[in-house]
């Protein structure tokens, strides 16, 4: 414990005016200086034990959950105060229960990370040890987080499509939202074993760089938004759907038959207005992916799989930008309003 500071820096977000007679209620978004002490508190660690693992973090991601923690509606935060950053990777100080030697590296994300247990946005972090993922030897903690929260979800989607059946030369595997942190990793996963992908996106600043990650062809939000139709030509083998709302009834629409799309955003929206004439005749499946709950096991063994056969090839280019906790604001303000490409990163160390 002596050669740990006495204070380090925390992106701490708060709730206020709400208790105020007729006062607006706000959040307030700030660094303050904190001490280990702070982390024992239960306003900033409801569930890590005393004996947890105190990780130094040397990398968090900017996440749209993250984002959504700061605002006064988003329905994220379950504490206040709160330190946001749904992942982590940085390394071990006091091992606690967690059976890890000091110094070993680790990863964390998921569960209530950032939510009602301090997250990422701090230089140091109590996280319970049985959320705890050794980091793969072949990464480093930046290219960890290049993939982050979104990387897993991305890897979790392609995992369960191959669970299904899916194979490459099955034929084209659409990307919804592909500009974003699931979209452009699954792009790279999907390329590096040997799919044909098809990157939709919003954003045509982004073509070059989609295809640059490993997409064959780029097409526009708007062409996978028509679902006029419940079942309209087959035209895809698979799909990952980071968007939702008129995407996903337009990709139930399109799968060729027995083909399925694993399914993890609503940035678009959550209504789903579909009918079930593409399960009952062209059998096909909608997988729910949820990288938040996922079994620890199962988590550990695709972290495992992100640093070889699911590496994307062009990694090092997926983490686009890098900010310290002082320049946070304006990267959430970003990936709120649909801005970001890519991982952005945050700078801890």
């Amino acid at each position: 414990m002596s050669t740990l500071p006495e204070k380090f820096s925390a992106f701490v977000v708060e709730k206020t005016g709400a208790e105020i007679p007729d006062g607006p209620p706000c959040v307030l978004r700030d660094i303050r200086q904190l001490s280990l002490e702070d982390l024992e508190n239960e306003a900033f660690t409801k569930l890590a034990a005393p004996d947890a693992p105190l990780v130094q973090v040397s990398w968090s991601g900017v996440n749209y959950k993250d984002g959504l923690a700061t605002t006064v509606d988003g329905k994220v935060a379950r504490i206040s105060p709160l330190i946001p950053g749904i992942d982590m990777a940085g390394t071990i100080v006091e091992p606690g229960d967690s059976g890890l030697d000091v110094g070993a590296p680790v990863i964390a994300h998921g569960y209530e990370l950032g939510v009602s247990q301090n997250g990422g946005y701090s230089e140091y972090a109590r996280v319970p040890s049985q959320w705890l993922v050794p980091l793969p030897a072949a990464l480093t903690a930046r290219q960890a987080m290049s993939l982050g929260t979104a990387g897993f979800t991305a890897a979790l989607s392609v995992h369960q499509l191959e669970e299904r059946g899916l194979r490459p030369g099955d034929g084209p595997v659409l990307v919804t939202g592909a500009s974003g942190g699931v979209g452009s990793v699954a792009v790279g996963i999907l390329a590096q074993r040997g799919y044909e992908v098809v990157a939709a996106s919003g954003k045509a600043s982004a073509v070059d760089w989609l295809k640059h990650l490993g997409a064959s062809a780029v097409i526009g939000r708007e062409e996978t938004a028509d679902a006029a139709k419940p079942l309209q030509r087959e035209k895809w083998a698979g799909a990952v759907d980071c968007v939702g709302a008129a995407t996903l009834p337009y990709i139930l629409s399109t799968l060729k038959y027995g083909a399925a799309v694993a399914a993890s955003g609503n940035t678009g929206g959550t209504a789903l207005d579909a009918t079930v004439l593409p399960f009952i005749l062209r059998g096909a499946a909608l997988l729910g992916v949820d990288s938040v709950q996922c079994g620890i096991e199962l988590r550990r063994a695709l972290w495992s799989r992100l640093a070889v056969d699911m590496r994307p090839a062009a990694l090092d280019e997926i983490g686009t930008g890098e900010v310290t906790l002082e320049q946070l604001p304006n990267a959430l303000d970003a990936v709120l309003a649909g801005q970001a490409t890519g991982r952005t990163l945050v700078r801890l160390t």
